[in-house]
């Protein structure tokens, strides 16, 4: 069935990612590039999402105002084709603007928030905060590690220092 990587982005500017499958990408499918989806449709229960492009499985992206599966157009600017000197057209291939089995990527912004924040929504806070508290351990480790490294090879030079000067007070003898 079809699957989808959702790229929801806040107001803040700030981007998440979310895999959405079969019975949850249902909803996404005859969709158009500017339409708004209910986030209860795929458990983001109070939310409401604005489409705002994607991409296929070839990686063309998606052009408001383009029918059909794919075009190849030339293009001045906008989606699809990086400005360079005034006046440059180019040919790019877009895809259109209804999404499809064949879309990869849908890109959202929100446009209603939920109850919960959108980080804690996806779980995204509470992974990042595991992370750094294994990192967090794991440097804690490391220095330990080197503080009885550094005292182990302290002592093994106080024995080495003890031994040459007992060595030299035999010579002298």
């Amino acid at each position: 069935m079809a699957s989808f990587k959702l790229c929801i982005s806040d107001s803040s500017g700030k981007t998440y990612q979310k895999e959405v499958k079969d019975s949850f990408a249902r909803p996404f499918i005859g969709l158009n590039i500017g339409e708004t989806v209910k986030g209860d449709s795929f458990e983001m229960n109070g939310y409401e999402f604005q489409i705002t492009g994607g991409s296929d499985y070839c990686g063309f992206p998606m052009r408001k105002g383009i029918l059909g599966l794919r075009k190849k157009l030339v293009a001045y600017g906008g989606v699809g084709f990086r400005g360079g000197a005034k006046g440059i057209k180019r040919r790019k291939t877009v895809c259109g603007h209804k999404i499809h089995e064949r879309i990869s990527q849908i890109n959202l912004k929100v446009v209603k928030q939920g109850h919960k924040k959108l980080a804690e929504a996806l779980g995204v806070a509470e992974a990042k905060k595991e992370e750094k508290a294994e990192a967090k351990e794991e440097k804690k480790h490391e220095v330990k590690e080197k503080k009885e490294e550094k005292q182990a090879k302290e002592i093994k030079e106080e024995a080495e220092e003890k031994q040459a000067k007992e060595h030299k007070e035999e010579k002298k003898e």
